[in-house]
């Protein structure tokens, strides 16, 4: 399915990879009120739908939307509020970058109506059809493991300090999946003594995870913050590395496959 806010992929396993992330794209009407730094849209999750490429395969769901998280940030929760309390973060609509570079000249941040617009057009469609979808799943299979695919920079000092672990898994602290599954997964990458990982650390989670990992409903949600120095560049232009990669990602099919057995024998 296509539209202009999101693709979406339908799969038959009970599977669903939400990339909120991955989107480019700036409206014009929107891009006309930014700072030409937008239209770099650094901080995007580059190239997952490519590093992804297995799920397909694995009769995964895929949603992706079109529109950069500048435009609205599907992750962050409709009234704006701050999912991690006493830190640094961006907003629903962002106003600057990782790196606290004004998105809009000054005076020119988004107003409450044109935020509210943006949600109706942007933010409530990507949410219905991952509503909808897991719906699907769930009425075909009895459970469904939602997947939140991201990606971020190893170092952005505005969010964390020092180097990032390369994969930080978050399950909610436990509550928006199985229980133990993060840490089951954390444990199965560092076996690989290559990568190092963190279960419920610095991102347990953003709304998406929150929201939809209801593990009594049989909705289990494990959201993935993979540092993009484990396959990719991470300065302009973003180049996606293929060795890195193709070492990466085998690993992570055998994280979603793990979780996916989890789900279903939970």
């Amino acid at each position: 399915m296509t539209d202009q806010v999101f693709t979406l992929k339908r799969g038959t396993a009970p599977l669903l990879i939400s990339i909120p992330h991955a989107g480019t794209q700036i409206p014009a009407d929107v891009a006309a009120t930014m700072n030409p730094i937008a239209r770099e849209v650094d901080d995007t999750d580059w190239h997952l739908e490519r590093l992804y490429g297995f799920a397909a395969d694995m009769g995964a769901s895929i949603l992706a939307p079109f529109n950069s998280r500048y435009v609205i940030d599907l992750n962050r929760p409709p009234d704006g509020a701050n999912l991690y309390p006493g830190r640094d973060t961006t907003g629903l609509c962002p106003v600057d970058t990782f790196n606290s570079e004004p998105l809009y000249p000054e005076g020119g941040a988004p107003t409450e109506a044109q935020i509210a617009d943006r949600l109706e057009k942007y933010w409530r469609p990507y949410h219905h059809a991952l509503s909808e979808e897991l719906a699907r799943l769930k009425a075909a299979h009895g459970k469904v493991l939602l997947w939140e695919a991201h990606s971020i920079r190893s170092h952005v000092p505005r969010f964390f300090d020092g180097k990032l672990f390369d994969f930080n898994l978050g399950t909610t602290g436990g509550e928006s999946a199985v229980a133990g599954l993060g840490e089951k997964l954390e444990a199965m990458v560092a076996r690989t003594g290559v990568y190092t990982a963190v279960a419920n650390g610095r991102f347990k989670g953003g709304y998406i995870t929150r929201h939809f990992g209801k593990p009594q409903d049989g909705i289990h949600a494990v959201q993935l913050e993979l540092s993009q120095i484990t396959y990719m560049e991470e300065t302009r232009p973003y180049a996606y590395d293929e060795t890195r990669a193709g070492q990466v990602a085998p690993l992570i099919q055998d994280l979603v496959q793990c979780a996916l057995d989890a789900v279903r024998e939970g």
